[in-house]
Formats: C-alpha cells, sequence, structure tokens
C-alpha cells in the first residue's frame, strides 16, 4: 500500500470515453475556440500596442490548455481496438493541421508578434526564447513569401503533407498482414512462439499464421532453420504496406517544393536550419566519417559470419544475405560467446523487469511511482469509474512523484501500454498525452505520458519474457517518458521530448547504457519460476523435456548468474559495426532524398531502388537483387514512419 500522501494526486488523470463523434466534435471546438482567440486579439490590439503580456502570452496559454485534450484526440488512432475511432482520431488530427497551418500565416497575427519582437522587451530566457520562435515559424510557414500564388501554393503543399502524413502512418497502424507456413517450415523457432500463433483452419489446416508483428517476426528471423522461410519473412515484410509507397514518393517531391518556394536549396536545408547540426554539410561529414570508420570493420564482420554459414549450411552459396543477419548473429552469439538469449529471457519477465527499471529511476531521479489500481481508479477519474481512466484493459497507469529528497511533490502520469493487438501502432514509443506548463493563474499543470510498446503477451504457462536488446527498448522509451515527467516549462511547446530533434534521442541512449551495468543487470533480474507454483512447475515441465525426460535437480538462480551477465557484456559490441551500418543506411537514405540538387532530380529518382541500393552498398549484405530480383523487389521505405513522422532530414540523431 502506498504511503498516505503518495495516493491522492492534486490533479486528475485524463479520461478516455471519447466516441468517433465526440472526437470531431471536440477538436472543432478546440479549433473554434482557438480562432476565436486570434481574432479577438487581432480585433483589439494595434500592432503599435502589441507587448509580449498581450499578445504573445494569451496564445501560448491558449496553446496549453488545447494540448490537454489535442494530443489524446490525436492518440486513439495508435492505440483505440474500435477502427471508427481511430478514423474519427485520424480525422480530428487532420482538421487540428489544417488549422495550425491556417493560424501560422495569418499576416494579421504575425504583425503583431513582428512588433513584439521589434519592441525588444525585457524577458525571461524561456519567453524570449517563445516569441523568437514563434516569429521564427511564421517566417518559415510561407510569411516570408509574398501573397499571392507562392503563398497559396506553400498553404497547399503544407495541407497536403499533413493529410499524407497521418493516412501513412495509419496504413502501418492498421497492416495486418502475414503468411501462412507449416510447422516444418518454422523449425527451429521456439515453441513459446509456435503456441501462440494462429492456428489454420480449411484449407490452411496443420498451418501456422506468422505474423509481421515483432513478437513473431524478430524470433522467426533469429531462429527459423529453413533459410528460404526467413526469405520469404523478410521480402513478405519489406512490402507489407506497400500502399504508402506512393503516398511517400508525394511527401519527399512536395516538401522538395515547399523547401525551394521559401529560397532553401532543398528540404534538407530547411530542417536542418534549426536543429543543432544547423547545416546539411555538418550532417553529411558526419555521417561519411561515421561510414569511413565503419565499413573496413563491417566487412570483417560479415567474413566471420558468412565463414560461419558456410560451416553450418552444406547448401550455403557463399554470399551472405540480409535474411541471413539475425540467425547467424545470434548462432555466432551462441557458439562463440555461449549466450543463449532464450535462455537469458527467462530471468527478465515483463513486469518484474519494469519494477526494476522504475526502481533505477527512482534513485537517479529522486522519484517514486505508484500504480493505480482497484478502487484508487474509480476515487481517481473524474466520472468515478476506474475504467475511464486508461484506453484499454491491459494499460497499466501510475502516479509519478518526486521522493522526500526532492520534496514529495507530484510529478505526473506515466502509462504503460505494452502488449501488440489489431490496429496498434506496431513499434514502440512514447507519446505526450498532455503536457506540463505554468497556467494563467501560475499553478503547474502536471504531464501525462504514455509508452506504447509490442511486446510478446503472457501464456498461461509463461509470463511475457524479454530478450535483452527488448530490455534495452524498454529503457530507451522508458527515458523518454522520464524527460517527459520531469521537464519543468512555463510553456507547452518546450515541454518534455519537444526539444530539437537531433538531441531529443540523447538522453534515451544515455540510459540504455544500464542496462549493460553488471550491478543493475542482476537487480533487474528474477527468474520466472520464482513468481508463482505454477510458473516453476511450467519451467520444471520444460526442462525435462529439453533434457530427454530427466528430472531438474533443482529450481534456477533467483537473480541472473554473474557468469552469465559476463559473457552478456562480452557481446555488447559484437558485430557492433554492422549494427551501426544498418542504422547509418537509414541516416544516409534519409539526407539522400531531401537534398537533390534539383527539383527534377527528386521528380525523377527511384526511392525503392535508392533505398536498396544504399542498403547494399552500406550493409555490404546481398539482398534478392543478387538472385536477379532487380532493384525494386521491396519498399522498405513505405515501412519508414520515422520519416514521414518528424524525423525527415533528422535519423542522423540516432547516431549521434
Amino acid at each position: 500500500m502506498a504511503p498516505s500522501h503518495l495516493r491522492k494526486p492534486p490533479q486528475a488523470p485524463p479520461i478516455f470515453t471519447a466516441t468517433p463523434q465526440s472526437v470531431v466534435a471536440d477538436a472543432e471546438r478546440l479549433i473554434q475556440t482557438s480562432r476565436a482567440i486570434q481574432d479577438k486579439l487581432v480585433a483589439e490590439i494595434k500592432p503599435e500596442n502589441a507587448t509580449f503580456a498581450n499578445v504573445v502570452r494569451p496564445l501560448a496559454q491558449d496553446d496549453n490548455v488545447m494540448g490537454l485534450e489535442a494530443h489524446i484526440l490525436g492518440f486513439y488512432q495508435a492505440v483505440s481496438t474500435d477502427s471508427k475511432l481511430r478514423d474519427a482520431s485520424s480525422k480530428a488530427e487532420e482538421l487540428m493541421d489544417e488549422f495550425f497551418i491556417e493560424a501560422v500565416m495569418r499576416e494579421d497575427v504575425f504583425s503583431l508578434f513582428d512588433s513584439v519582437l521589434r519592441r525588444n522587451e525585457s524577458l525571461d530566457p524561456e519567453s524570449r526564447r517563445l516569441l523568437e520562435k514563434e516569429h521564427k515559424d511564421f517566417v518559415r510557414n510561407g510569411l516570408g513569401l509574398p501573397a499571392g500564388p507562392q503563398r497559396a501554393r506553400f498553404k497547399e503543399i503544407k495541407k497536403r503533407l499533413s493529410q499524407l502524413s497521418i493516412e501513412f502512418q495509419k496504413n502501418l497502424n492498421e497492416e495486418n498482414g502475414g503468411i501462412w507456413f507449416t510447422p516444418e517450415q518454422l523449425s527451429g523457432v521456439p515453441n513459446d512462439v509456435l503456441d501462440g500463433l494462429k492456428k489454420g483452419e480449411n484449407e490452411n489446416a496443420g498451418k501456422l499464421w506468422l505474423s509481421f508483428k515483432y513478437p513473431d517476426l524478430f524470433p522467426t528471423m533469429k531462429y527459423a532453420s529453413d533459410p528460404e522461410t526467413r526469405k520469404q519473412v523478410m521480402i513478405a515484410n519489406e512490402n507489407k504496406c506497400n500502399q504508402n509507397v506512393p503516398l511517400f514518393r508525394e511527401a519527399i517531391v512536395l516538401r522538395d517544393e515547399a523547401a525551394r518556394l521559401l529560397g532553401y536549396p532543398n528540404h534538407a536545408a530547411f530542417r536542418i536550419e534549426d536543429k543543432m547540426a544547423k547545416t546539411p554539410e555538418t550532417v553529411n561529414k558526419f555521417l561519411g566519417d561515421l561510414r569511413n570508420r565503419l565499413t573496413a570493420g563491417g566487412k570483417q564482420e560479415i567474413e566471420k559470419l558468412r565463414e560461419l554459414k558456410k560451416a553450418t549450411d552444406p547448401n550455403s552459396d557463399g554470399r551472405y544475405y540480409l535474411w541471413d543477419h539475425r540467425f547467424y548473429d545470434r548462432l555466432m552469439l551462441e557458439k562463440d560467446y555461449s549466450l543463449d538469449q532464450q535462455l537469458i529471457a527467462e530471468w527478465f519477465p515483463l513486469q518484474t523487469t519494469i519494477e526494476g527499471m522504475l526502481k533505477i529511476f527512482e534513485e537517479l531521479f529522486g522519484l517514486e511511482f505508484v500504480e493505480i489500481v482497484g478502487e484508487d481508479r474509480a476515487s481517481l477519474a473524474p466520472t468515478g469509474q476506474g475504467d475511464d481512466i486508461v484506453w484499454h484493459e491491459d494499460v497499466q497507469v501510475f502516479s509519478v512523484w518526486n521522493d522526500e529528497g526532492e520534496g514529495n511533490g507530484f510529478v505526473g502520469y506515466l502509462y504503460l501500454d505494452l502488449f501488440p493487438r489489431e490496429g496498434k501502432y506496431g513499434h514502440a514509443a512514447n507519446f505526450n498525452l498532455q503536457p506540463g506548463f505554468i497556467d494563467e493563474d501560475g499553478n503547474r499543470r502536471f504531464p501525462a505520458t504514455a509508452l506504447v510498446c509490442n511486446f510478446t503477451k503472457p501464456q498461461p504457462k509463461k509470463p511475457s519474457l524479454l530478450k535483452h536488446d527488448e530490455v534495452v527498448t524498454l529503457f530507451h522509451e522508458l527515458g523518454h517518458g522520464i524527460h517527459d515527467l520531469v521537464s519543468r516549462t512555463i510553456y507547452s511547446r518546450f515541454h518534455g521530448t519537444s526539444t530539437v530533434r537531433d538531441f531529443v534521442e540523447a538522453p534515451s541512449q544515455m540510459l540504455e547504457n544500464w542496462c549493460w551495468t553488471p550491478s543493475q543487470l542482476r537487480s533487474l533480474s528474477r527468474h520466472y519460476s520464482t513468481l508463482s507454483p505454477e510458473y516453476l512447475a511450467s519451467w520444471q515441465e520444460a526442462q525435462q523435456s529439453r533434457s530427454g525426460g530427466k528430472t531438474a535437480t533443482g529450481p534456477p538462480p533467483e537473480r541472473i548468474p554473474d557468469d552469465v551477465i559476463e559473457n552478456l557484456i562480452r557481446t555488447k559490441h559484437v558485430n557492433d559495426a554492422l549494427f551501426n551500418l544498418r542504422q547509418l543506411h537509414f541516416g544516409i537514405f534519409d539526407m539522400t532524398i531531401h537534398e537533390p540538387k534539383s527539383h527534377a532530380d527528386i521528380e525523377a529518382l527511384p526511392l525503392s531502388t535508392t533505398y536498396n541500393r544504399l542498403r547494399q552498398e552500406i550493409t555490404q549484405m546481398d539482398g534478392p537483387e543478387a538472385l536477379g530480383a532487380g532493384s525494386e523487389w521491396g519498399h522498405g521505405e513505405a515501412t519508414f514512419g520515422h520519416l514521414i513522422g518528424g524525423y525527415d532530414a533528422g535519423y542522423y540523431g540516432y547516431l549521434r
């Protein structure tokens, strides 16, 4: 039971009771309110009388308040099980985006901001930054162009880009493809995975349905012994969302046109100007230097992996294919480092790992996390219904507090949505639900933030178990969540991860290092068999099966053994060059498509061919093109949500 002072947050959590009708109506209401505030300012204040207090602050406060609802209205499309609600959420986001484009292109409002900037009042640093950023936003969104056809075209492009982004991500979220395989074709894939696959009926009787969701995809690529199965899965996964191919192309071409309208040589120059790197030249030098440093190491790693393939596959043709890598990388770790990822996962049940991670963050940042369950949910819910403060029954919610040393104050709400389901966002990400800020009465408004992941669901005889790379992923995303929670800003514009894009990954990447620290790995670990008698019996049954019927001599150690930790840490940089070359492929492709020499060049650029060619050149792994499939065999760019969702000309931030 949590201490009494940690059971009654001073701010109610948000509620998730929207309907398809209410989502769109709420978006329209927010837009109407915000537009009325802008109209009132323009009607009542002349440019010569404009100040920060009577122009910028009221609009910033409106932005603060709008964010309390707007983020959640757009969030439903990523998590709701109701397809109509997801559609309505997408529509609401489109309406709000169109309004934001309209608002930032209002010349009458800009003239007030311009006057405030010229007044050069004495302001606190955050208010000064807000004024300068907002002023620059007007210019970067078309008001530097003369009124007329060019500005109208720019506005048209911005609206279309918003529509493309929403449709692209919606297609990814709604993707539900897969392949029917016989058990023989999936030989080598762990039974835990096979047991969770849908069983076929009628013409698919005796077969198993393998989806492209992470809990199915990654184990298959790592463990399926049949290279044809891995090849088929890999190629199908690259083509799972081909309806996004024309959307991606249209977005890239329109971005370039918009940048050139504003006087920039390309979209990369436009985007990077506002980041830490400042210029594409800085980014290209950084990526080029990394490529030079990594290429030789990658070649050496591939040679070792190719030798392993020759030694274990009598049918090897001497090539090292894309669909080989996860399989032989895993096999090398097992053979050369005695590292069994399936075994290691037994010490990382999802729920106890989360508890351990939260304890680490409690110690690092002086926080306390209190899970809100049962009657406490109902007592906190503004509606009195506990189910209303989550959007799905799987979701966990925590109230977050400063510890005694930090003053015991409330920090905000943390939500965890960890398992895949139909229509849900398919990767791992942190979503801000409500920003933090100082309201117009001088009181702090506390944030709410959500981790949305896709880990393996618990099974009757075994909990959800995390591979070590999944432990790293969870720590990374939780790092974003903590960044969101502990942020302290006056204005929601700068809250949490709303910082320059080439910095935003740095805190999470830094925090990942805890997943490679022996003492922390030990404290995070707890063998699943110690969690319940049923799990112990399940583990004993599995051991008996593995040992050919012999009974297990005793229970496993509760904490992960030191020798297993040592083996794990020894592998931290194994095949590291290839891992980073894969990231470099994404970063260089991103820059290649966003800095063409001319607009005609980007219109003519074959995007899928470029994506596949760069991957082969940079990673040095062969794809289907080596077998005569041509250069358009896959459309990986159509699944690359980062480049449509805000990381355009910014993926290099993952490599900093």
